[in-house]
């Protein structure tokens, strides 16, 4: 399955960091940035999600919602959280569910060895919650900007 530009995003309710769950439904009425990465606190990943922060001001201007998702635990997710002082919800996708409905749980090749992990990809949702853009295969540097500058034009 793949979720494509124009599509509503599949309904979710997944645990959280900090207790309790996050759902779909939460994040209606404002655009939101999903974005899905492998591992907490790995480079790539600490990277993306430390760009996320530093643009906080210009994403709570906006009135735009970020979320990150990954198969970690929400534990995993309260020490990431806290270690680089992320302002967003971290969402504990450790069924692979959410991954599998937006279609980022791929096979990936490692030095040769196929494994299945997540394509690191980001998604923004209109304030209904439908895809207005997808970029997959994403590569961290500047892409905090293309999704914000993107992310402005859905607030007119």
């Amino acid at each position: 399955m793949t979720i494509d530009v124009g599509d509503p995003a599949p309904d979710f309710s997944k645990p959280r960091d900090g207790g309790g769950t996050l759902s779909l439904a939460d994040l209606k009425g404002r655009p939101t940035v999903i974005y899905f990465y492998p591992k907490d606190d790995t480079p790539g990943c600490t990277k993306e999600a430390c760009g996320f922060r530093d643009a906080w001001e210009d994403v709570t201007d906006a009135g735009i919602n970020v979320v990150g998702v990954s198969k970690d635990t929400a534990a995993s997710h309260d020490k990431f959280k806290a270690k680089h002082e992320l302002p967003f919800p971290l969402i504990a996708d450790e069924d692979k569910e959410l991954a599998q409905a937006f279609g980022v749980w791929k096979e990936k090749n490692m030095y040769g060895k196929k494994t299945m992990g997540v394509e690191r990809s980001t998604f923004l949702l209109d304030s209904e919650g439908v895809v207005r853009k997808a970029w997959r295969k994403v590569k961290v540097d500047g892409h905090v900007e293309k999704v914000l500058e993107e992310a402005k034009k859905l607030q007119g």
